[in-house]
C-alpha cells in the first residue's frame, strides 16, 4: 500500500481532474426513453433512432464517462453521426446525481456490478426495452464507454455476455478488480489486483454463460494519469483466455501512427484489439476533420487523428472500411503487419443474483486529512 502522502497526492491530481472536465449539458439529438423497467439502479436513459433506420437494426450501447452526460458524450463521441452513416440504433444510460455526485457509474461497488442488481441491471432492463419496442438485431448488441463508462461496460460484457457480441473499453478498467474505494484507487494506479487467471475466474462466476464470448476492443492513451495504461494490459488478459489466445497477438500493426495489436481465435475471427495512442492523455480519442472524422473535442474529447467510434465500428463489422459517409474512397491509413501463432484455452461458468439497493446515507462531517480524502475521492466519483 501507498504511504498517505502518496495517496493524497494522488486523490489531489484526481479531483483536479474531475473538476477541470466537467461537461456543460450540451443540447443533443437524443430522446429520453421511459418506463424501461424496475430501475434498481435509479438511472436514466436516452436514445437515438435514425429516421428510416433499416430494421432489424444494431443496437449500440454507450456509456459517458465522469462528469459527462449522455448528450454531452454523444456530442464529443459523434456516436450519432455514425449512426445515420451506418444505420445503427443507439441506447445511453445516464447516471444521475443523487447515485454519485461526479455522475461516474458506479463500476466497483458490487452492488451495482454484479448480475441482476443495481445499475447492471438497470441497464440491462434498458436493452430489454429497446428491444420490445425496436427491431434489434439481436445478435448485433455492443456496449462502449470512457474511463467509468468503460468500467461498467466490462461489467455488462462479464454479467450479461449472452448478449453483447461485442464491447470497446476506452481507459476503462477490468470486471471485478475492485470492490472497495481503495481497492478503486490502486487498481486506476495500475497496483495489485489478481493475476490473469484471478480475473478470468471473476468473469467466468459473474454469470452461467459458457459462451461464446463477446469480442473486445480495448483503447487507452499511453500517457493516461487518471487510470493507468496498464489497466488496458489487464483487461486483456482477463479476457484472453475466454477466448483460447495466447500472450501474443497473432498481429501487430501501426494504424493512423500509433500501435494496434490484434488476436484472432483458432478459426481466424479476430477477438481482441488494442490499441495505444501514444502520447494521450485520460480521454476518448477522436478525429473530428478527416473524410471519416466525426464528434468534436472537449474535456475528456481529444483530437488524435484517429476516431475510436469509427474504428470500434469496423471492429464490430457495421461499417465498411472502403465507404465513408458520402459514398467516397476512404482514406484510412494503410497498415502494416506481422504475425504469430495464437494459443488456446478452454470455458466454464456460474452464479445468478437478486437486486437490491440500499438508501444512500450522508456521511458525518470529517475534518482536516480526511476531509482532504473524501472531497477528493467524491471528486473522483469513488464515494457516494
Amino acid at each position: 500500500m501507498p504511504n498517505l502522502s502518496d495517496t493524497i497526492s494522488f486523490l489531489s491530481h484526481l479531483q483536479g481532474v474531475m473538476a477541470g472536465g466537467a461537461t456543460p449539458a450540451a443540447a443533443g439529438r437524443l430522446t429520453e426513453l421511459e418506463g424501461f423497467g424496475t430501475n434498481p439502479g435509479a438511472l436514466r436513459a436516452k436514445v437515438y433512432v435514425p429516421d428510416g433506420v433499416v430494421e432489424p437494426s444494431p443496437l449500440v450501447v454507450v456509456l459517458h464517462g465522469c462528469t459527462q452526460t449522455a448528450d454531452g458524450y454523444d456530442v464529443g463521441s459523434g456516436w450519432s453521426q455514425l449512426a445515420d452513416r451506418h444505420g445503427l440504433t443507439l441506447l445511453f444510460p445516464e447516471q444521475q446525481r443523487q447515485n454519485n455526485p461526479n455522475l461516474c457509474f458506479n463500476w466497483f461497488s458490487p452492488e451495482d456490478s454484479r448480475r441482476d442488481s443495481g445499475e447492471a441491471l438497470s441497464i440491462r432492463q434498458m436493452i430489454g426495452a429497446m428491444m420490445a419496442r425496436h427491431a434489434i438485431a439481436t445478435d448485433r448488441v455492443f456496449v462502449t464507454g470512457l474511463s467509468a463508462g468503460g468500467a461498467m461496460a466490462m461489467v455488462m460484457l462479464a454479467t450479461y455476455p449472452e448478449v453483447f457480441a461485442g464491447g470497446a473499453i476506452i481507459a476503462g478498467l477490468p470486471f471485478g478488480s475492485a470492490n472497495t474505494v481503495p481497492q478503486a484507487l490502486e487498481r486506476m494506479r495500475g497496483r495489485g489486483g489478481p493475476d490473469s487467471a484471478g480475473l478470468t475466474a471473476l468473469v467466468r462466476g459473474a454469470s452461467d454463460h459458457s459462451g461464446p464470448w463477446p469480442t473486445l476492443s480495448v483503447w487507452h492513451g499511453s500517457a493516461d494519469a487518471t487510470v493507468s495504461p496498464k489497466a488496458a494490459d489487464a483487461i486483456i488478459d482477463q479476457w484472453r483466455a475466454l477466448h483460447g489466445v495466447g500472450s501474443e497477438p497473432t498481429e501487430t500493426t501501426t494504424v493512423a501512427g500509433y500501435p494496434h495489436r490484434l488476436w484472432r481465435d483458432a478459426g481466424g475471427r479476430a477477438v481482441i484489439e488494442d490499441y495505444s495512442i501514444t502520447g494521450m492523455a485520460h480521454g476518448t480519442p477522436l478525429d473530428t476533420i478527416g473524410v471519416d472524422g466525426c464528434g468534436k473535442s472537449g474535456a475528456h474529447m481529444i483530437e488524435a487523428k484517429i476516431s475510436s467510434s469509427d474504428r470500434i465500428c469496423s471492429f464490430w463489422g457495421l461499417a465498411s472500411d472502403s465507404v465513408a459517409a458520402a459514398g467516397t474512397p476512404s482514406k484510412r491509413a494503410p497498415v502494416a503487419r506481422e504475425t504469430v501463432a495464437p494459443a488456446k484455452s478452454s470455458d466454464k461458468p456460474s452464479a445468478t443474483f437478486r437486486p437490491l439497493r440500499p438508501t444512500i446515507t450522508a456521511p458525518a462531517a470529517v475534518t482536516g486529512v480526511g476531509k482532504v480524502i473524501e472531497d477528493a475521492l467524491r471528486s473522483a466519483g469513488l464515494m457516494r
